[in-house]
């Protein structure tokens, strides 16, 4: 059996959630089978193959057309032109890892994975150009037109059945994964860790956020309720905050609060942090921080759990499947809330030991072996 693959995702060099599934995903399916035939489709009218992962198996093949992405969009959408499997060898399947734009011959399956229907439930939190691409790549024909859909949590299944009448028989639920020899407890002091907390000048006591910074993870909420933290529990004065990852869209509040608060020397931004660096990071932290008004499934706080550290999240969408009470979950809009959680954790041992045991044990349910066996017994089976 011959399977494409649509790995346009993976073209940039920093990763998003998409594209950490994908190559995860990939990567797992790629040890387990040498059976089928893997055909990986990319597009991109500039040299991407510096970032392109290095998958060597025999039987994968790259794709790579280089038609100028907007011609090549407008003629997927407008004239169904070129058929990608007709650009590649007549696959058997094609699968979507994300929602874009595409258009394929009726001879072979057509499986997409969602992650989330956030553009639809909170379009307020996107800018201008993303919503204009949602709205003209149309998720809700895309997916009906697919022969299965994979989503990541029963939260997204029953957002696509409840927004978009998908039939559920139609839908399979499969959680994305954790790379647990990567993220994991390390013992301070650790030369690593030292050798990352001097390259970024961090300081001893930090709280910390990682996440894309855009409006939909309230991290101008969690600046707010560590103005509060500070302001009402003067033994936290030696206390900072970290926050740390690629900037995404409408970010400026984030910027202006941060600047702006009273403890403005206190709050530190990091920048885009590489994978192999950001389990040195949460084993730093003394908490982690997510209070995201939505998610499809997260990946940082099942992270940050695995590197024993408790969480604090949010009481919504996915939240309450993949973490449940093994983190302290709390409304994002209520700032007292977080502050309170906070004040719990940093000043109540036994609150803190409990959610790290707890998370140590909820991040077992998730592996990207399994993730990857679950995703190829439902590309293989028809």
């Amino acid at each position: 059996m011959t399977i494409a693959i649509d790995i346009r995702c993976l073209m940039q060099p920093n990763y998003s959630g998409v594209a950490e599934y994908t190559y995860n995903l990939l990567e797992n399916i790629f040890k387990i089978d040498e059976q089928n035939q893997y055909q990986l489709f990319y597009n991109s009218q500039h040299d991407v193959s510096a970032n392109l992962p290095k998958f060597s198996q025999a039987n994968v093949q790259f794709f790579g057309f280089n038609y100028p992405n907007k011609l090549f969009n407008l003629g997927l959408k407008f004239f169904k032109y070129p058929k990608i499997d007709k650009l590649l060898s007549q696959p058997d399947i094609f699968f979507m890892p994300n929602l874009n734009f595409s258009a394929t011959t009726k001879k072979g399956r057509k499986i997409l994975t969602v992650h989330d229907l956030s553009f639809l439930l909170y379009p307020e939190y996107f800018s201008f150009k993303q919503k204009f691409w949602h709205n003209f790549i149309n998720p809700k024909k895309l997916i009906n037109s697919c022969d299965k859909i994979i989503a990541v949590s029963e939260n997204t299944k029953n957002d696509l059945i409840n927004f978009y009448r998908i039939p559920s028989e139609k839908i399979k639920v499969v959680h994305s994964g954790l790379d647990h020899n990567l993220y994991k407890q390390i013992a301070l002091p650790n030369f690593n860790c030292q050798q990352f907390k001097n390259k970024y000048q961090l300081p001893d006591d930090f709280i910390l956020f990682l996440g894309t910074l855009e409006p939909r993870k309230n991290i101008s909420g969690l600046i707010q309720a560590f103005d509060l933290l500070k302001l009402n529990f003067p033994e936290y004065i030696n206390l900072h905050l970290v926050i740390a990852g690629d900037k995404g869209w409408k970010n400026q509040e984030i910027f202006q609060l941060a600047e702006k608060s009273p403890f403005t020397k206190q709050i530190f931004y990091l920048d885009y942090i590489q994978r192999s660096d950001k389990p040195y990071l949460y084993n730093l932290a003394k908490l982690f921080l997510f209070p995201s008004y939505y998610e499809g499934f997260g990946f940082p706080p099942l992270e940050a759990q695995a590197c024993g550290v408790p969480v604090i999240t949010s009481t919504n969408s996915s939240f309450i499947e993949t973490l449940g009470e093994t983190a302290y979950l709390v409304k994002p809009d209520h700032l007292e809330e977080i502050t309170e959680a906070i004040h719990q954790i940093l000043s109540t041992p036994e609150i803190k030991n409990k959610l790290i045991l707890q998370g140590l044990e909820n991040v077992k349910r998730f592996s990207w072996q399994n993730c990857a066996q679950d995703t190829l017994n439902i590309l293989t089976n028809p």
